[in-house]
């Protein structure tokens, strides 16, 4: 009797994210645990400390390099300072997936690669429907601030041109401060305190991130400050309660797990060398007490 054959090797994708102390990518991850299982793949997750850890994310790819994955599913904290170490994996035979934040077009053509895979959302499309909702309905002048993101992201980027773009059409909004608070929640209440300092008439304020929508929201509560209508963007977990409480006017829903499923399974079209699209969006939701209701 013929031995078996051996039980093909699993392919080993590492995701590569952010952070987790953000619940948007424990999304992400959750996402791409199910593409694990659905596809049969080893999958391996590392994440930086912070959002801004750029260098120890770039670490982390030189790790993965150095245990030759066989593709490696990034959420970049930097749009083009982490091109470099990208092109030596995928010099190194490594397939390379760019999910969620954008790595900058030109830094890629610059480094003599080809065009990444992307797959996210338009997130210049889901800032400026979750701004004119924030607006929608003013009968009287209104003074805005925008909490923005990291501003080398692309995400970030775009985002705040969504919200620039909602703002300029409604003639009753005046932009009177944009400031970034990277993403992070602390900084959206000392950021947001900071502003509300020097522009104590604002009625609006958008955040480019739930993180940041939280840290303003908890600003806002300890001072006893009201009348102030706030948006954010992520649809995370605590920002839904505080949207069916009344406090978020509205966030955005860009289904982090999806993002997640589909970059594995995109880095095994890859491995497989099946035909791969350069762009893959994901639709975004409105988040809002009506939306909620339905």
């Amino acid at each position: 009797m013929a031995d078996p054959a051996p039980a093909p090797v699993r392919k080993r994708v590492a995701l590569v994210m952010k952070t987790l102390t953000n619940p948007f990518f424990v999304q992400m991850e959750q996402g791409a645990r199910r593409a694990e299982r659905a596809l049969d793949v080893d999958l391996l997750v590392r994440t930086a400390a912070q959002e801004t850890s750029i260098e120890q994310q770039i670490q982390i790819v030189d790790d993965m390099i150095a245990a030759k994955v066989d593709a490696i599913v990034i959420a970049p904290g930097d749009s083009q300072r982490l091109v470099p170490v990208l092109k030596t994996a995928i010099d190194a035979g490594i397939k390379v997936v760019n999910i969620d934040n954008r790595l900058d077009p030109e830094a890629i053509r610059q480094a003599g690669m080809a065009p990444v895979p992307f797959i996210s959302v338009d997130n210049e499309k889901g800032a400026y429907a979750a701004v004119r909702y924030l607006v929608k309905g003013l009968t009287e002048p209104a003074e805005a601030v925008i909490l923005e993101g990291i501003r080398s992201a692309d995400n970030a980027r775009q985002r705040l041109m969504g919200a620039q773009r909602a703002m300029a059409e409604n003639p009753q909004v005046t932009l009177v401060a944009s400031e970034s608070a990277n993403w992070k929640i602390d900084e959206g209440y000392t950021v947001s305190e900071a502003l509300f300092a020097r522009h104590p008439g604002v009625t609006l304020l958008f955040a480019s991130n739930d993180m940041m929508g939280l840290g303003a929201l908890k600003y806002l509560q300890d001072t006893g400050k009201t009348g102030v209508r706030v948006g954010g963007f992520d649809a995370l977990d605590e920002a839904v309660v505080e949207v069916e409480a009344g406090r978020l006017a509205v966030t955005v829903d860009q289904q982090a797990a999806e993002q997640g499923f589909q970059g594995v399974a995109m880095a095994m079209r890859l491995i497989n060398e099946e035909p791969t699209p350069d762009v893959v969006l994901v639709d975004t939701r409105l988040v809002t007490a009506d939306s909620l209701k339905k």
